[in-house]
């Protein structure tokens, strides 16, 4: 039996925006571009013993574009070619809450929802992480968790061009420690 109880390093990482274009609102695999080093960096991430989170606000579900189900089957198809590229996702999370949404069921504010800290905090229980020894990337504000244990940078994207942290996911790799 092994009682190693040592906790994870997480690279979190946004979707669409991070691992992805943000080309609004993808939900079918021919609308996902990825993006230019993203394989390259979770490899990077894996070899030096980092397990990879995807965590995304999926606003498109409360706002009736797609459904959950479209999610799911979209993150199965993502996860799958990250298996082909050598750098397995563990998981994927997503919020489909929005305060504005349409469909009833997921209008509502959650502390799932980035920057609330909720869905980092559920994958760091499920998968037994130390927030203190991850990192989060993301491309927008809301992708800063609000968790002070947690380190995240912001990539410079169309919805950040002031007070972002990086320029490009090669600049990730400095914080893999």
């Amino acid at each position: 039996m092994n009682y190693n109880c040592e906790l994870k390093k997480a690279l979190f990482l946004d979707r669409d925006g991070v691992v992805n274009e943000d080309t609004r609102y993808p939900y079918k695999p021919e609308h996902i571009i990825f993006r230019d080093g993203i394989f390259d960096l979770c490899r990077l991430a894996v070899q030096r013993g980092y397990i990879i989170v995807v965590v995304t606000n999926q606003a498109g579900i409360a706002k009736g574009y797609f459904t959950e189900e479209d999610v799911k089957s979209l993150h199965v198809w993502m996860g799958e070619r990250f298996i082909k590229e050598g750098a397995p996702v563990t998981a994927f999370y997503y919020c489909p809450y929005h305060p504005q949404g349409v469909i009833e069921q997921y209008r509502r504010s959650s502390d799932w929802r980035k920057p609330g800290p909720g869905i980092v905090l559920q994958a760091a229980k499920d998968h037994g992480i130390d927030l203190t020894k991850s990192l989060m990337v993301g491309d927008k504000h809301s992708d800063r968790i609000a968790l002070k244990e947690l380190t995240s940078v912001i990539l410079k994207s169309d919805y950040v061009k002031i007070g972002y942290d990086i320029e490009s996911l090669e600049e990730v790799y400095e914080y893999l420690v």
